[in-house]
């Protein structure tokens, strides 16, 4: 016990609050997320959740002949999931994901390597008000995502929507988001293909189902479903502090909100049941988020190949649209009972 502390003091209790959307400025750069170096834990956990079949993270040795790098390939999904939570200071009170825009991974991430994350407010715009709903508003975020040799990994779009800490309140905040890009830089995207690796021995190494063999139209429909678990789980591990994934109370559904990158990397677990030579992912051209998703829900993929685009190295980039329906946890036996919780239009790069 220290003798020399005055028991009369007055203690200093600091709170540590989240920000309301009033508090908020555009131009505001958020750089406090620790950076986080990517392991083998990540990866195991991701698989884990979501039991994803892309194969350049599962095989080391068809990894390091495609892609030169003796160190496992991080998948694309772990990376965004890391990015993202790592831009939730700003949105810790975030009531839902609106959309992600012109997100692409201009680099390949491997296990070991590290990523840090800035976060910029661009744009704000409050709600319009409406009798019986407290005021909220909308938050653009512009995230820069670089490695530990300064490259850029990632760059993209998010938009939050927050609650206003006056429910009341005008905040005259209306800002445009025109300039947001609607659609991705094709060229860029193409620049983040690695030239380095060898299509062709994934093609060698991997019987059928490769670029060639595939139809702009189709369409596919995952017959399997999945359930939605351990959502709180990996909103800590990618350090999403976002309150509506952990408390139900800060959920203004009344039970805990499930990360939309849970839904997006389930999406994604079952497009490779249907392609299980896709190579990797490439670029989102957006991703909306139509309703929520809860613990317990049973998910279903549908999606199709919208374009085809060679590449001279060989092989090409495809643009899949991805939809996915949920089955409420209490309406699991239920026919019919399902709602479309997720628009994801993802680019994938194939042998």
């Amino acid at each position: 016990m220290d003798q020399n502390r005055n028991p009369d003091a007055a203690v200093r209790i600091i709170t540590v609050e989240a920000p309301y959307f009033e508090d908020l400025k555009v131009g505001q750069l958020y750089t406090d997320a620790p950076s986080v170096t990517l392991t083998a834990g990540h990866m195991a956990f991701h698989e884990a959740l979501f039991g994803d079949r892309l194969r350049l993270p599962l095989d080391e040795t068809l990894c390091e002949k495609v892609t030169g790098s003796a160190r496992a390939l991080v998948h694309p999904n772990v990376v965004c999931n890391v990015a993202i939570g790592q831009t939730t200071s700003p949105t810790q009170r975030v009531k839902g994901n609106l959309f992600y825009r012109g997100l692409v991974l201009h680099q390949p991430v491997f296990v070991g390597d590290t990523l840090r994350t800035s976060t910029k407010i661009v744009a704000l715009k409050q709600n319009r008000a409406k009798p019986g709903r407290d005021a909220t508003g909308m938050a653009v975020l512009e995230i820069h995502v670089d490695n530990q040799r300064s490259e850029t990994v990632l760059h993209f779009w998010r938009c939050a929507m927050i609650p206003c800490r006056d429910p009341n309140v005008a905040t005259g905040a209306n800002d445009s988001f025109d300039t947001i890009p609607a659609e991705l830089d094709m060229q860029q995207v193409e620049a983040a293909v690695p030239v380095g690796w060898q299509l062709d021995h994934f093609r060698r190494k991997t019987p059928g189902g490769h670029f060639e063999e595939l139809d702009e139209g189709s369409r596919y429909v995952i017959e399997a479903r999945d359930s939605v678990t351990s959502a709180p789980e990996l909103a800590r591990l990618t350090l999403n502090v976002a309150k509506a994934h952990t408390d139900a109370a800060s959920s203004p559904y009344g039970k805990r909100l499930v990360y939309g990158g849970h839904t997006i990397s389930m999406a994604s677990a079952q497009i490779t049941r249907a392609l299980p030579n896709l190579v990797t992912l490439v670029a989102w051209r957006s991703c909306d988020h139509t309703e929520p998703v809860f613990e317990g829900d049973v998910l279903h993929t549908e999606f199709s190949i919208d374009a085809k685009h060679p590449l001279s190295i060989g092989g090409g980039l495809i643009d899949l649209r991805a939809v996915v329906h949920a089955t409420r946890g209490d309406q699991a036996q239920t026919p019919g009972a399902e709602a479309t919780v997720l628009d994801w239009r993802v680019i994938g790069l194939m042998a």
